[in-house]
């Protein structure tokens, strides 16, 4: 059974149940539904209009929408055509299109503003140097290139099934059913699988907000009794800071991901909305493999344990698992095994096993388990610095630097150095461009808060840093 198979059933259980909630300027605080038997009935008519045009199965439809229920419906009508659902995110312009049609090879490509009318791809081919038999077989799903953060962007492909055992997984930990209202504020091009479609199998409503600010997304939020949140710390920090009153009575679960959640964020949201804030890792190739549902209040910081069919643990240098021993200097590569793991990547393409043997999803992170086994990171390896020896992140820097009254955002890295090897340096953006804080405060709130060795010989004052289309900031390789 597919995911398309469990929405279509979560319709004929309660036809008349809302499954989105959207926005709606005469109804601020109550929204216009769109009920499960509405989205099932426009999924299946749009599904059949992509195959009257051709759309066949196996095929890669890039849909290029924007945040709203079109994209929802659209998104589930490629899937329930038997097609590959690419997003492309509606801000990566003609030449971001453009790009990921190129690479991902798109037989077909259906926009928003042209009704979603697919028409066909202009560099529709092969991907697996098996006249596409490989890919096929994978009964592929969905295809996103990873953000690229640190890297080049790599294409993912989940299959049906992989899409199917992730979310039932997922929801082992977060426990989604038919009564959840769930508010829903991070790009839909990135963030969709355990998400979206795991609210919308679970038969719960996704609340749709006119956009991210706090004021609107809260008024939906309080007026159609939102029991779960999931955003990104950006998002909960504006929620945090909101003085309207609005309150969120029903409120049982808010989930943090995207990015790091730092600890003045989660307390200033406690105390706003006296729920704690728990942060997750998600993962594009993995799914959601940790999240910390247990400590959120007492230690926000920490991404807490795996999910129960998750097996996670540090790899060495030398490739042999570290032992934790709950202190953070026992750190090492987080690699995790469990279901729903990615079936390829594309451009090139690269099978699975592959990837995942011996060692399952090498992902990048060090980190290290406290003495409660709750899962902390401290830092990409590609952003670790290493100063005569002593090695820290960037991210352990950057933490201190947008604490820091004046920093709207860091970003750290090496340069350089004829006898230290590296040295550690910082580009700020101020929070007040007139009124930047001086080199000499930066450097003085980051001695009084870091060891000598990680305090950056160099501050530069930017307008921006380099972000990838997520918000993440953007690293060379």
């Amino acid at each position: 059974m597919t995911v398309v198979d469990r929405i279509r059933e979560a319709a004929r259980r309660a036809p008349g149940a809302p499954a989105l909630v959207v926005a709606d300027p005469a109804e601020p605080a109550r929204g216009r539904a769109t009920s499960y038997a509405e989205l099932v009935a426009r999924m299946e008519a749009l599904a059949a209009r992509l195959a009257e045009v051709g759309v066949r199965r196996g095929e890669r439809v890039g849909l290029v929408a924007r945040q709203g229920p079109g994209f929802v419906e659209a998104a589930l009508a490629i899937l329930a055509a038997g097609a590959c659902m690419a997003p492309i995110p509606d801000e990566a312009g003609p030449a971001g299109c453009a790009e990921i049609a190129r690479r991902a090879r798109l037989h077909w490509l259906a926009r928003e503003d042209e009704g979603f009318a697919p028409r066909p791809g202009p560099d529709a081919g092969p991907v697996d140097g098996a006249g596409d038999a490989a890919f096929r077989a994978l009964e592929p799903a969905y295809l996103r290139f990873t953000s690229g953060t640190t890297a080049a962007r790599k294409g993912v492909i989940l299959g049906h099934a992989a899409i199917e055992a992730r979310l039932a997984a997922a929801n082992r930990g977060l426990r989604i059913g038919p009564e959840d209202r769930i508010l829903w504020l991070l790009p839909m091009a990135h963030h969709f699988v355990v998400s979206i479609l795991l609210y919308l199998r679970s038969g719960a409503a996704v609340l749709l907000p006119a956009g991210s600010l706090a004021r609107p997304a809260l008024e939906l939020a309080s007026g159609a009794a939102a029991t779960v949140l999931y955003a990104s710390p950006h998002h909960y920090q504006l929620l945090g800071k909101d003085a309207s009153g609005l309150a969120l009575p029903r409120l049982r679960l808010a989930i943090s991901t995207a990015e790091g959640l730092r600890a003045e964020i989660a307390h200033r949201f406690g105390e706003r909305f006296g729920r704690p804030l728990a942060q997750a890792l998600g993962i594009i190739e993995v799914g959601l493999p940790v999240a910390n549902l247990a400590r959120a209040a007492e230690k926000p910081e920490a991404l807490g344990r795996p999910l129960p069919d998750y097996e996670v643990w540090l790899r060495g240098d030398d490739g042999k698992p570290v032992d934790p021993d709950g202190s953070p200097a026992r750190t090492g590569e987080v690699c995790i095994r469990g279901p729903g793991m990615l079936d390829a990547y594309l451009d090139p393409w690269l099978p699975a096993r592959a990837v995942l043997e011996p060692d399952g999803f090498r992902t990048g992170d060090q980190g290290f388990f406290d003495a409660d086994g709750d899962l902390h990171l401290v830092g990409r390896r590609r952003n670790r610095i290493n100063m005569a020896g002593m090695k820290f992140f960037s991210e352990e820097v950057e933490a201190v630097l947008d604490a820091m009254p004046g920093v709207a955002r860091s970003r750290v890295f090496a340069r350089e150095h004829a006898h230290l090897g590296e040295i550690p340096a910082a580009q700020i953006v101020p929070a007040d461009p007139a009124a930047p804080p001086s080199r000499a405060a930066l450097a003085a709130w980051c001695r009084e808060r870091l060891p000598a060795y990680k305090v950056p010989r160099s501050f530069e004052l930017v307008d921006a840093l380099p972000l990838t289309s997520t918000g993440k900031l953007a690293r060379a390789d």
